[in-house]
């Protein structure tokens, strides 16, 4: 806490690093995108600025409760194809049995749930530093969490937390490759390892996540794009903010998800709609 008031600190929309203390904003970085393909979608934004992503953070407090105890912590499919929507649809297949995800409230928790797996990723960008709400960990569980009272962020404890709690396949959201390499070495092939929040990355990280990880989100990250491209052997998905199949059970995961809304994978043939700049 941060004299008793819960404190938020996220990585939002444009690369913009976002601070919320008590339920207000009262840090906004300037953004690295000026145009992101599915927030111009989903919130018609054209140019990001500062003052657009404080309007979208206040937005998202407002709607449910981002970064306070007012947190909606379960909730349907929100752009009908991400992350977390592919996770949460695995779940409910029983393709795998929990995922090891980041999120305000909480930090990295182990989530069985497909509602609060989405209600808790469905709408966040890259959390750097969260302290606890009564809220979120009622819904995750303390003991799925790897502390409750300092809610730390480290993927690599959430996958052991997973392998202590006894389940035989579960994803884990990364957001750094070397992450991937110890969770990979560590729990074979029953997890399925999902890179996220990847616009920064350098040539050699992109390498490294198509090594390890099932399947990619692109973000604005030119070197995953570049090397997806290269290959013929990767299921992409979406012609926005696309994400890249790697492996039988990404591309499983991934394509399932696609059938159960009436989609099939990119063609090549559909024009993109890329972020600006590509980083």
């Amino acid at each position: 806490m941060t004299d008793g008031r819960p404190r938020l600190v996220m990585e939002a929309l444009g690369l913009s690093r976002v601070t919320i203390v008590d339920g207000k904003v009262v840090e906004v970085t300037a953004p690295r995108l000026k145009y992101c393909p599915l927030f111009n979608k989903l919130r018609k934004i054209e140019e990001i600025d500062e003052a657009i992503v404080r309007e979208n953070i206040e937005f998202r407090i407002r709607e449910f409760g981002l970064g306070t105890e007012n947190r909606v912590v379960r909730a349907p499919d929100y752009v009908t194809f991400g992350v977390s929507e592919i996770l949460s649809t695995a779940i409910e297949a029983g393709d795998i049995e929990a995922a090891v995800i980041v999120a305000d409230g909480c930090g990295t928790a182990v989530v069985k749930e497909p509602a609060v797996v989405q209600g808790l990723c469905g709408r966040i960008s890259g959390i750097i530093e969260t302290t606890p709400l009564q809220v979120v960990l009622d819904a995750v569980g303390r003991d799925c969490v790897i502390d409750p009272e300092t809610t730390p962020i480290d993927q690599v404890k959430g996958a052991e937390k997973a392998m202590a709690m006894g389940l035989k396949r579960f994803a884990v959201t990364v957001n750094c490759p070397e992450q991937a390499r110890i969770i990979r070495e560590m729990c074979g092939d029953r997890v399925v390892l999902v890179a996220v929040h990847t616009s920064s990355i350098s040539e050699d990280a992109a390498r490294r996540f198509f090594e390890y990880c099932d399947f990619i989100t692109a973000c604005a990250s030119k070197p995953l794009r570049d090397i997806a491209f290269s290959r013929d052997d990767i299921v992409v998905a979406g012609n926005k903010v696309q994400i890249f199949a790697v492996t039988d059970i990404g591309k499983k995961l991934v394509v399932d998800k696609l059938h159960s809304i009436g989609k099939e994978p990119w063609d090549g043939k559909t024009p993109t709609v890329d972020p600006q700049p590509w980083l």
